[in-house]
């Protein structure tokens, strides 16, 4: 289970899985007292026990890597199909299936920066990546290989004693 620091930031993309983009930022968060699920309502993310992110820059454009972790599968797909229902306002991406992972994926435009995101559901992990910038081109085939860092990253590290 992803309930430590060290665990998650182990499953988040460093500087040597991203290579030829700099690193900007990283942080894991244990969540003392997560919300019981059942309290959650549509908020997806509040019963996570931990969560992560990670930023890298390349030419102007920017992709940050999330991941929560949830106490239990159940409670994670639950988290799923909860992040699933709020991005279906947003117009669908075409980025090839996931191996390994149940994945959406949407453009979306927030802070006057165009971006895409990719959902990811992995066991007892929720994932998410987004690319974005100024100038991004938005590539669907960039947003399948940072999906697939990620997923290796997270399956590495659900095996690692």
């Amino acid at each position: 289970m992803f309930n430590t620091e060290q665990k998650i930031q182990a499953a988040l993309p460093d500087p040597d899985s991203m290579k030829g983009w700099k690193p900007k930022t990283g942080k894991a968060h244990v969540v003392e007292q997560p919300t019981p699920p059942a309290q959650c309502g549509p908020d997806w993310d509040c019963a996570a026990v931990a969560d992560g992110s990670a930023k890298f820059e390349e030419v102007g454009e920017i992709v940050t890597f999330h991941l929560y972790a949830f106490a239990d599968q159940p409670t994670a797909q639950d988290a799923c199909r909860k992040e699933t229902t709020q991005m279906a306002k947003y117009t669908k991406a075409e980025v090839a299936p996931l191996d390994g992972a149940t994945s959406h994926a949407y453009y979306r435009n927030a802070g006057g920066l165009d971006g895409i995101n990719v959902s990811l559901c992995l066991g007892t992990v929720v994932g998410r990546v987004t690319i974005e910038g100024g100038g991004s081109n938005l590539d669907p085939k960039t947003a399948h290989s940072m999906s697939r860092i990620l997923i290796d990253r997270v399956r590495k590290a659900a095996t690692a004693s």
